[in-house]
């Protein structure tokens, strides 16, 4: 049996210029840019060997079947097809929070996890960024999911991170650790709150009306990078109430990328968040439900929970500094 673990993400800044369309642009001299964390909510895979030859798939739905083509879940057919697992294995996948529709990257965490359990299984390993760039080429190169990349780096990788992304080649993906002191760490995670919206959506649609409006969004997208790059550099320096503001002028652009990312009882509470004292905020992920983040100082937090905590259900969360591990292997032969 094996089992790896791959945390869920924060995108703070920069969503969207992640892009192919936009990062590796030919008219586009700098790529793209996402700022992010991976947090303490997690995905985990189980991959056990059976006695007979037939797949067995638990998720939301159970799947027996006596080939890999038959799978109905993309993912994990196409995974196993990648890896050269094709029978005799029941695959399970569990997660911490709503596995799709949360905006915490969770298809792409179950992706990298898939493939980093499928690996173990057949006593394989690859490093974190060449595992990113497997479940991108499942998601985007085979399923051909409108999305951006950004998800499967921070699943991968873990920790704070900034990623740049081309410019003009979409394998040039690059990142960092954004490195803090560990009370520091501490510090900027204690100033967000994550509230769940009680509402999870198909992100498909928005993405993909995001994706169409690239050419015509240049000039958002562009400002989105600098965002992103700035948002970086205000967490290294410590300056973390700089940092919250800069969540706010990225949520107002973000919105401008496509119909659907927010809407008007999202606006409503956000704006009520901000009245309260919070300094900036966004919907997770592609907008349009999952989660809402906020920057928040910590005087202002009480208030900001009345303002909008008996509408929303508040999910308490920390950083994660690793990203997708094996944390069982019962594979291992010691005799070998």
């Amino acid at each position: 049996m094996i089992i790896s673990q791959t945390p869920l993400r924060v995108s703070f800044l920069g969503g969207g210029t992640d892009f192919p369309a936009y990062y590796a642009a030919p008219g586009n001299p700098r790529g793209g840019a996402v700022t992010g964390v991976a947090i303490d909510k997690s995905v985990y895979v189980i991959v056990k060997q059976r006695f007979d030859d037939r797949i067995y798939l638990n998720y939301s739905r159970k799947e027996i079947v006596d080939t890999v083509d038959e799978l109905q879940h993309g993912l994990a057919r196409e995974a196993m097809r990648l890896t050269g697992v094709t029978n005799g294995v029941e695959i399970t996948t569990l997660a911490d929070v709503p596995s799709e529709g949360s905006g915490l990257g969770s298809s792409s965490a179950i992706t990298v996890g898939l493939l980093n359990a499928l690996w173990a299984y057949q006593g394989e390993s690859f490093t974190a960024g060449e595992l990113a760039a497997q479940a991108n080429r499942i998601e985007l190169g085979i399923l051909k999911r409108p999305m951006g990349v950004q998800d499967a780096y921070l699943a991968a990788l873990g920790g704070i991170r900034h990623v740049t992304f081309g410019p003009r080649d979409t394998d040039a993906i690059r990142w960092e650790r954004v490195d803090l002191p560990r009370q520091d760490v501490s510090r900027l995670c204690a100033n967000l709150m994550l509230f769940y919206t009680n509402k999870t959506r198909n992100s498909s649609m928005i993405l993909a009306a995001q994706s169409a409006n690239i050419v015509d969004r240049t000039v958002v997208l562009d400002a989105l990078r600098e965002l992103a790059e700035e948002g970086a550099r205000r967490i290294a320096a410590r300056d973390f109430d700089a940092f919250g503001a800069l969540l706010h002028e990225g949520w107002r652009l973000k919105t401008r990328l496509a119909d659907g990312i927010s809407d008007v009882v999202v606006d409503e509470l956000y704006a009520r968040a901000r009245d309260a004292g919070a300094l900036g905020g966004k919907i997770a992920g592609a907008g349009g439900g999952g989660f809402l983040l906020l920057y928040v100082p910590l005087a202002a937090q009480d208030a900001v929970r009345s303002a909008i905590g008996s509408d929303l259900r508040e999910m308490p969360f920390r950083f994660e500094r690793d990203g997708t591990r094996i944390v069982f292997n019962s594979r291992r032969d010691p005799y070998y």
